[in-house]
C-alpha cells in the first residue's frame, strides 16, 4: 500500500517534471529570439551541473535525515520554484530557476531510490524497478500531450473578455498544471508510513562537516572496492551517452542521413519510448527467471549495437526497428542495474550510493549533450578531408557525415563499457558460486 502510494507519488511528480521541461524550454526559447538554441543550451547545462557538486553531499544527508520528509520539502520547494517562471524576463533567471529545480529533484530522486527495498520485498525488486521506470518516462507521452493541449485551451481562454486580466499562455497554464502536481505529490507522501524514515527519526543529530566529508569518502570508497556496483554504475552511465546523444543529434540523423525530417524525429523518439515499455514489461514478466548480472551484461551489449547497426541505416523504417530495440535494451539495463545496486547495498549507505549514480548519469548526459555535437562537427571536417565524406566497400559506397561517426563511436563506447561491466560481474558471480561450493 506504501509502495502504490509512493509510485503514484512518482508518477505524479515525473509528470510534473516533464511538463515543468516543455515549459521551461518554451520559455527559454521565447526568451533567447535568435539564440534560443544557445540559451536552452545553457539552460539545460544548469539542469546538469549541480549533480557534479551537490550529489555526493546530498547522499550523505539523505542518510542521515527523515527520507519522507527531504520528499515533501522538495516537492513544495518545486512547486513554489515553478510558481516563479512566468515572472522570468531573462536567461540568467531561468538558469538560476533550472538550478533551484534540479538541486531539490536531486534530493527527491535519491531519497524515494533508497526508500523502495524498505516497502518491498526482494523478490520483487525488478517488478518495483520496472515501475518506477514507468513512471519516469511512461509519463513523457503523456506530458507532451497535455502541454500541447494547453496551448489549445489558452487560444480558447484567450477569447474571452472576462478572462483577459490574466495571462492564460500555454506557459503558464503548464506551469499551474506543475505547481498542482507537486503538491500532490507532497500530499501523497505525507501519508505514508516509510520505514527507513521513522527507523532514523530518533537517531538524528546536527550535521558535523568532517563527518559528512568523512562519509562522503566511506560512500565513494564503497563503489570503488565493490566490482558489482562499480560494473552497474560504468555499464548504466555509458549506455546513457549513447541514449543521450539522440537528443542533440537525432534531428539531425533524421533529416540528414534519414530523409525523416522533424516528423522522422518525432518517430524515432516514439520507437525509442515504446523500446523502453517493452523493456520494462519483459524484465517485469520474467525476473524471477532472470540471471540479473548476465542479463544485465547482456541489455548493455544489445544496446551498443543496435545503436551501432540503427546509425549504419540509411532509411526510416529499419532504423526505427533498431533505435526500438535499443528502448528495450536500455529499458532492461536500467532496471536490472537498479535492483542489483538495491540488493547489494545496506540501507545505510544506499543514498550516498544512488546519489553517487545520479551524478554518473548527469556527467554521461552533460558529455553527450555538449561532446556529441562538437564530435559530429570535428568527425564531419575530417571525414570530408579524408575520405570526401562517403566510404566504399567493393560495390557498396555509405555515406558517412560526422553525426554518423559520433553515434558509432557512441556505440563502441557502450560495448566495450558492456563487456568490461560482464567481466566484472562474471568473475564476481563466479567467486560467489565457488564460495557456496566450498
Amino acid at each position: 500500500n506504501d509502495f502504490f502510494r509512493l509510485w503514484l507519488a512518482q508518477v505524479v511528480s515525473a509528470l510534473g517534471d516533464w511538463i515543468g521541461f516543455f515549459a521551461i524550454v518554451a520559455i527559454a526559447t521565447r526568451i533567447g529570439g535568435n539564440g534560443s538554441g544557445v540559451a536552452i543550451g545553457v539552460v539545460m547545462t544548469a539542469r546538469i551541473l549541480p549533480g557534479f557538486f551537490l550529489a555526493p553531499v546530498a547522499g550523505v544527508l539523505l542518510d542521515r535525515w527523515d527520507r519522507k520528509r527531504v520528499m515533501i520539502a522538495c516537492d513544495i520547494g518545486r512547486g513554489l520554484t515553478l510558481a516563479v517562471l512566468p515572472f522570468i524576463t531573462t536567461i540568467p533567471q531561468l538558469v538560476v530557476a533550472s538550478f533551484v529545480l534540479e538541486v531539490l529533484t536531486l534530493m527527491w530522486s535519491p531519497a524515494k531510490e533508497a526508500e523502495v527495498p524498505n516497502l518491498v520485498p526482494e523478490g520483487h525488486l525488478a517488478t518495483a524497478n520496472s515501475l518506477s521506470l514507468a513512471a519516469a518516462y511512461g509519463t513523457f507521452p503523456v506530458a507532451a500531450a497535455i502541454f500541447a493541449g494547453l496551448a489549445k485551451v489558452a487560444g480558447g481562454l484567450a477569447d474571452n473578455d472576462s478572462l483577459a486580466f490574466l495571462p492564460l499562455t500555454q506557459e503558464s497554464l503548464a506551469v499551474a498544471f506543475d505547481v498542482v502536481t507537486f503538491f500532490l505529490s507532497a500530499l501523497l507522501i505525507s501519508t505514508m508510513a516509510l520505514s527507513g524514515s521513522s527507523r532514523r527519526s530518533g537517531q538524528r543529530r546536527p550535521i558535523d562537516f568532517a563527518q559528512t566529508f568523512h562519509e562522503l569518502k566511506e560512500g565513494w570508497r564503497f563503489i570503488v572496492v565493490n566490482p558489482r556496483v562499480r560494473a552497474v554504475m560504468v555499464g548504466l552511465g555509458t549506455g546513457l551517452i549513447g541514449g543521450g546523444m539522440l537528443v542533440p543529434l537525432g534531428p539531425l540523423f533524421t533529416s540528414e542521413v534519414l530523409g525523416g525530417g522533424t516528423a522522422g524525429f518525432g518517430l524515432v523518439l516514439f520507437a525509442l519510448g515504446m523500446g523502453v515499455a517493452l523493456g520494462v514489461v519483459v524484465v517485469s514478466v520474467f525476473q524471477a527467471r532472470l540471471p540479473k548480472p548476465r542479463a544485465f551484461t547482456v541489455a548493455v551489449l544489445v544496446a551498443g549495437g543496435s545503436l551501432l547497426l540503427g546509425a549504419s541505416m540509411s532509411s526510416l523504417a529499419p532504423a526505427l526497428v533498431l533505435v526500438a530495440v535499443l528502448g528495450a535494451a536500455a529499458g532492461c539495463a536500467y532496471v536490472l542495474g537498479f535492483t542489483i545496486l538495491q540488493e547489494n547495498v545496506s540501507d545505510h549507505i544506499r543514498g550516498r550510493t544512488f546519489t553517487a549514480l545520479y551524478t554518473v548519469v548527469r556527467l554521461c548526459l552533460l558529455i553527450a549533450f555538449a561532446v556529441g555535437p562538437f564530435l559530429s562537427g570535428v568527425l564531419g571536417g575530417l571525414s570530408g578531408r579524408l575520405v570526401g565524406g562517403e566510404l566504399s566497400l567493393g560495390e557498396l559506397t555509405i555515406s558517412v557525415p560526422g553525426v554518423r561517426l559520433t553515434l558509432w563511436l557512441a556505440a563502441v563506447i557502450i560495448i566495450v563499457a558492456g563487456v568490461l561491466a560482464g567481466l566484472v560481474l562474471a568473475d564476481r558471480e563466479n567467486g560467489e558460486q565457488d564460495s557456496l561450493q566450498q
